[in-house]
């Protein structure tokens, strides 16, 4: 009987294609519906492999219910959402995807930094509506991006690097802290100044997240960081919601303590905080990060890999819990 997989939600063709020729593929063929825990429930019981994204939640419940399971395989960098501990006892193994999803993030991240500072979205609405107030109205003067001061928060991994390098195509001047400190000479390649937190919110015209979600990065910025920041400042996010406090953050927009913000990640997602939506001066996209054809073909055949070798009895290559492997039943 040839095993059965499921996908939660559209993937590319060429990545599909492959799982189908060894075994029976079921998917939820809209990306406009994120499948519900029943429904995974319902699912589970019947599959050998659970082919799940960024959005799915599988907890211990669904990982009891999938009997037959023989792996989670996730198409992100880090499984989030998905109770390990609770798979690792069953012997199942989790995968995920290697992190090549850099330069697409930096790309959203810069895309996002000139729309909320150029004003944009706001000048795109303005045309469809018919409304053009000429070339040098005053009606939407922004802010400068040439030669202003970015601050990177988390800034020495790869998604802050590759904004730093971006940044200098606009000789901006780039900032960073993060907990640990890079050599000098890994600062100096990538063209970054460190300093420490509180300056960097104070000096910085646009401040930049790049941490990693954890314990102590939640409300990493909140309503302390956001009254340090200048009341011509930005903010730009595309890392985790959670790490700004959203409240805070409509506080601070609502005083104009900030100018305003552009974000790609929120702190319920997908709910966003209700009064975010009405603000002009904030642009929302819905985690965008690595929405790119070519990239997201790239990440799904990771994926395949990852359930190929599982269904082939070898070790996938991007296995989160090893040890599964490592130690005797």
């Amino acid at each position: 009987m040839r095993p059965k997989i499921f996908i939660t939600q559209p993937v590319a063709a060429s990545a599909i294609e492959r799982l189908r020729a060894v075994a029976d593929v079921d998917l939820n063929p809209d990306p406009l519906h994120k499948v519900t825990e029943g429904e995974l429930l319902a699912k589970v019981p019947d599959l050998d492999i659970l082919f799940c994204l960024l959005h799915d939640k599988v907890d211990r419940e669904i990982i009891g219910a999938g009997e037959r399971l023989r792996a989670i395989a996730s198409m992100k960098i880090t499984p989030s959402d998905i109770d390990v501990a609770a798979a690792t006892e069953r012997r199942i193994p989790v995968t995920v995807i290697a992190p090549i999803v850099t330069e697409a993030t930096a790309d959203i991240h810069f895309a996002l930094l000139l729309a909320v500072a150029r004003r944009v979205v706001e000048g795109d609405r303005l045309v469809r509506a018919g409304v053009f107030p000429g070339a040098q109205s005053a009606h939407l003067l922004g802010a400068w991006v040439h030669g202003r001061t970015i601050g990177l928060i988390g800034g020495g991994g790869r998604i802050g690097k590759a904004v730093a390098k971006r940044a200098q195509g606009f000789s901006m001047r780039t900032l960073y802290w993060t907990p640990r400190r890079k050599p000098e000479g890994e600062e100096r390649e990538a063209g970054l100044t460190y300093v420490p937190y509180d300056q960097l919110l104070a000096e910085s015209d646009y401040v930049s997240i790049h941490a990693p979600l954890n314990a102590e990065t939640r409300h990493l910025v909140g309503e302390r960081e956001l009254r340090l920041m200048k009341p011509t400042a930005f903010l730009v996010n595309t890392s985790r919601g959670p790490i700004v406090d959203e409240k805070a953050l409509v506080r601070a927009l609502k005083e104009k303590r900030i100018a305003g913000a552009g974000l790609d990640v929120y702190e319920n997602e997908p709910n966003v905080e209700p009064e975010l939506l009405g603000m002009q001066n904030v642009v929302l996209t819905p985690h965008l990060g690595s929405a790119v054809t070519e990239l997201r073909e790239s990440m799904a055949n990771v994926v395949a890999d990852n359930i190929l070798a599982v269904l082939e009895g070898r070790r996938p290559p991007n296995c989160w819990n090893p040890e599964i492997y490592d130690s005797k039943k």
